[in-house]
């Protein structure tokens, strides 16, 4: 198991896209979490094999929602953490 850092540029606020990345990280059995930041970027924490959290970077890229737009996705490696489950944060 990895953990990853993403963070995700364009239109991504406003539009689903928190929710949408959740039901995704459901579906591949990734855990983590989702939240917006000031800076109109989104942020995700997600751990999983390598094989889903590329097929989950892959989805995002390509586009979660018909509203929203990815424009920019960069991805680093992060200190591995254990999640229960996949959670949006709200703040």
């Amino acid at each position: 198991m990895v953990t990853q850092n993403f963070l995700i540029s364009g239109r991504v606020q406003g539009v689903g896209f928190r929710w949408s990345v959740a039901k995704l990280a459901e579906q591949l059995a990734v855990t983590g979490t989702v939240q917006n930041l000031p800076t109109g970027q989104v942020a995700i924490v997600a751990s999983g094999e390598p094989a889903q959290l590329a097929d989950f970077a892959d989805q995002i890229n390509r586009g979660v929602n018909p509203w929203a737009r990815v424009s920019q996705l960069k991805i680093s490696p992060a200190r591995t953490q254990r999640f229960f489950d996949f959670r949006i944060i709200t703040r």
